[in-house]
């Protein structure tokens, strides 16, 4: 453990506030994206952009952002992205045309990079054992959490207040995350040493082409082709430099592996699934955006009192064992609202199911979370956990992506959305099959 603890946990403290700032900002862009055009004037395609400029730098930069805490320290680089998000979130809350919105939210994308892996990297370096196990079980039950009560959040300031609230709120926020920083971090690089430029450049390049070939309008197509040319470039590039921002030893681990898919599938089927429910609400059930996000609490609050509860299932079951529990229980919520219909109402068709998954999520994200950095070196934490990030990232945007697509093929929105829901279930299915076969037989394999 490289860092002694006070009383209060004010490291766990900084890193859960600071993820969870990341988290609210996308809610915002959710439930405000109406308002948002309105005052700012904006077409469909230019508020498209206000989500799509901070995805194409979030994901661009997560695996150098991962890779630069190991090499200059995570203190360091963590202060850096507090102030980027801080002052992006603040230049977002001021804007007042699409250009300054758009690079706004581009520019706080970077620091959002650089503080979801630095965050999980500090949490790895700073805990140990037991302690590391229930770290990372509020590490990953944030995640879920935080994801739900932020649309209730988002949904208050957008329409009591106004949507600048929810980025101005940030601001004091992320001084007082600094302020704590430099009076309770005091982790220090694993192994020094300078960043691979090539294999920053060809991965911003090759990882910001592909967000765009999933959220982008035009030339997707071309953008998915100089993807695959340059993420191949970044592999051969990691391959053979000594000083890799992506490790290519962070694959030779099944259980490692397993939980990167995982993760990617999970994530798919879950953002798909809480973005298309509010518009169901509203559409079908007459719920206002407000009411739509306080109708996530059945998901909320059975996945806290769960989460708080990781831990210590942990010690008995094993984390692939609650993973395999977790993923199934979330596969069989999801199935339940599948066969949603206005006839059975927000109750039974909504609710029950959405509190099976709020089990099963609580049981899942953080064992994914724990999978994904297993067996780390001290070295290779923050690329470790620039890959989680990724893996969330990128398994979002693609599952977003496909449900909102196959949503879209149906004439009704009932059918619609019926089978949006069954393709996350599917998604859902690969991952619990990744689960069996990966991360069960590699967690094993390391007893």
């Amino acid at each position: 453990m490289t860092n002694k603890k006070t009383k209060f946990d004010w490291i766990l403290l900084v890193i859960l506030f600071s993820y969870f700032m990341i988290l609210l900002d996308n809610s915002i862009i959710f439930t405000g994206t109406v308002k948002i055009a309105a005052d700012l004037h904006l077409n469909q395609h230019l508020l498209s952009w206000v989500s799509s400029a901070y995805s194409l730098t979030f994901g661009g930069f997560l695996l150098v952002g991962g890779r630069a805490g190991d090499i200059f320290g995570r203190r360091r680089i963590f202060q850096i992205g507090l102030v980027i998000f801080g002052l992006g979130s603040l230049l977002v809350g001021l804007s007042q045309n699409a250009p300054m919105i758009i690079g706004a939210r581009a520019f706080q994308g970077i620091g959002s990079a650089i503080l979801a892996p630095t965050t999980l990297a500090i949490l790895v370096d700073t805990y140990e054992g037991n302690e590391r196990t229930k770290a990372i079980a509020y590490y990953g039950a944030m995640a879920g959490i935080g994801a739900s009560v932020s649309l209730v959040i988002g949904g208050v300031f957008a329409s009591l207040l106004t949507w600048r609230v929810g980025f101005f709120i940030n601001v004091p926020i992320s001084i007082w995350m600094l302020y704590l920083s430099f009076k309770y971090l005091n982790v220090k690089s694993g192994k020094p040493g300078k960043l691979d430029w090539l294999g920053t450049i060809t991965s911003l390049i090759g990882m910001s082409a592909l967000v765009y070939s999933i959220v982008g309008e035009v030339c997707r197509l071309a953008a998915l082709v100089i993807a695959v040319i340059f993420l191949a470039l970044f592999i051969r590039q990691e391959s053979k430099t000594v000083a890799p921002i992506m490790p290519l030893r962070l694959f030779a681990d099944r259980e490692r592996v397993g939980a990167y898919v995982g993760r990617f599938l999970y994530l798919g089927a879950m953002l798909g699934f809480w973005f298309i429910t509010p518009q169901l609400m509203q559409n079908q059930l007459g719920f206002s955006a407000l009411m739509a996000g306080v109708a996530f609490f059945p998901l909320t609050v059975v996945n806290f009192i769960v989460a708080l509860q990781v831990a210590k299932l942990t010690t008995k079951l094993g984390n692939g064992g609650m993973l395999v529990i977790g993923t199934t229980l979330t596969l069989v919520g999801m199935l339940g609202i599948s066969f949603f219909t206005p006839q059975t109402g927000y109750w039974l068709g909504i609710a029950l199911p959405m509190a099976i998954i709020g089990i099963g999520q609580g049981l899942s994200l953080s064992p994914f979370t724990a999978a994904g950095v297993a067996h780390t070196k001290i070295e290779d934490s923050g690329a470790a956990s620039g890959v989680v990030n990724v893996m969330h990232q990128i398994g979002g945007s693609v599952g977003l992506s496909i449900l909102v697509s196959v949503q879209g093929m149906f004439h009704s929105s009932i059918d619609g959305f019926q089978h949006a829901i069954l393709i996350g279930s599917l998604l859902l299915l690969l991952a619990l099959i990744s689960s069996i076969f990966l991360i069960l037989p590699g967690e094993r394999s390391t007893k």
